[in-house]
Parts: structure tokens; sequence; C-alpha cells
């Protein structure tokens, strides 16, 4: 019974991922949270949850030569060790996981927060990543190596204490630091850098022994099908009817796990 209570919580979040386009971390891990399972568990099973539900969409991007690997490169370069970094810091300096979950639904409430904002202001992130000021994109030209870098320790380092960001952050990252990228090869190269890192972070939670491998199954059996679904019906429905609404979730459940 509890498998199947599982397999229809993978379709129901992969039909929401497929209906809205946002990250599944945002969605999943509060849920499992909601189920009772603890933060740690729910946090290292949806890690590497998402690196395998995204794999396949990094071939697709790959192929249609959307990915912009230079910038994977160097948001990965900072993204990768800060994720390893982190899971060390959490073997080494406590004592187990009760010890820091604390750390854990904090960040997950601060990720949540942020993402929301995050989808919040997409519709004018947009248009000023289409209008930026000559002057910015002479900043961005200069610095833009060094702030990808230390953009990626920092989504490295709380995408592994919450599994949450690396899709809806991610993107938001790209559209002010690369004005001039496409739309479609943000999307390509945020999908590229999500998957090693969401990979070494949640492998970095098999080694803390916080992945339950018969959830995770579970969930991929009833994702992978219901993204087709989503996927087929979201795209004829209105981002400014799903957002908010799906914004607006995220920002009470941030609240409640950051504050509460």
């Amino acid at each position: 019974m509890e498998i199947l209570l599982y397999i229809l919580t993978g379709a129901l979040v992969g039909f929401a991922v497929g209906l809205t386009g946002v990250g599944g971390g945002s969605l999943m891990t509060p849920l499992l949270l909601l189920f009772g399972f603890p933060p740690h568990i729910a946090i290292g099973t949806d890690l590497l949850y998402a690196s395998l539900t995204k794999a396949s969409g990094v071939l697709i991007h790959h192929r249609q030569q959307t990915i912009n690997w230079r910038v994977v490169a160097v948001l990965g370069a900072g993204s990768v060790p800060a994720a390893g970094l982190t899971i060390l810091v959490l073997h080494y300096f406590f004592t187990g996981s009760q010890t820091y979950s604390h750390i854990l639904t904090s960040s997950l409430g601060a990720m949540l927060m942020l993402t929301a904002l995050v989808l919040l202001a997409k519709k004018w992130l947009i248009p000023a990543k289409q209008q930026t000021d000559p002057s910015l994109q002479l900043f961005y030209q200069r610095h833009t190596k060094l702030l990808t870098w230390l953009m990626g320790i920092l989504l490295g380092t709380f995408v592994t204490l919450s599994s949450v960001g690396a899709g809806a952050i991610g993107t938001a990252i790209l559209l002010v630091l690369y004005p001039c990228l496409a739309s479609n090869r943000i999307v390509g190269t945020d999908l590229a850098h999500a998957v090693p890192l969401t990979l070494v972070a949640g492998l970095g939670h098999v080694f803390l022994g916080n992945v339950d491998f018969q959830l995770l199954v579970s969930l991929l059996i009833g994702s992978l099908p219901a993204i087709y679904v989503g996927t087929r019906i979201g795209s004829r429905l209105p981002d400014r009817v799903m957002h908010p609404v799906l914004a607006s979730t995220l920002l009470a459940l941030g609240v409640k796990y950051a504050f509460f």
C-alpha cells in the first residue's frame, strides 16, 4: 500500500512539473515532508530522483545544440565542489542526521521562498534581459565568469542542503548574467548544469545514508509517464494562471519550513 502511495506521489509531482515547468525539488521535498519522511531522507532521495529525471532532457537539448557547455563548466566548477564540501561538512562536523536536520529545513524554507519570488518576478526578468543597458552588458562581460563561479558555489551549497533551486533559481541566475543568451539555450544550459549538481549531491546523501531506494524507484515509476502527460496539457494553459498559484503555495511552504 505504501509503494502505491509513493508511485501516486511521483505521478502527482511529475504531472505538476510537466504542467508548470517548475523543478521537482520545489514540489517533491515538501510533499515528502508532509507525508512524514524526515528531512534528510526527503532531501537526499529527491536529489537523486532529480538527477535521473533531468538526464533525458539534457540529451534532447544536446541534440538540439541548445546547451552552452562553457557556461555549464564555469557553473559546475563552483557548484559541484561546493556540493561535495557541504556533504563532507555534514559528515565530519555533525554526529548524525538529527543534529543537522534543522539546517536542512531552514535551507529548504529559504530556497522555497526564493523560488516563489523568482516565479513571480520571471515576467520582469525576461524584458529586462532583452533591454539590458550597454554599460551593464560591459560589466557582465568583464566579470561574468567570476560571478557565475560564485553563484555556482552558492547554488551548489544550498541545493545540497535543500534539493531546491537547481531549476528555477539556476535559470534566474543565467537570465541576469547572460542577457544575450537565447531563452532555449538558457533552459538547456541550466538543465545540463542541474544534472551533475544533483547527481553529486544525491550521491553524497547516499554516502550519508540519506536515500530511501524503495521510495526512489516508486517515485520514478510514477513520475516519468506523468511528466509527459503534464507537459502536453501544460502547453495549453497560460503561465499567468499557473505560476502565481504555484508561487503562492511555495511561498507559504517556505515560510512554514524556515520559521516554524
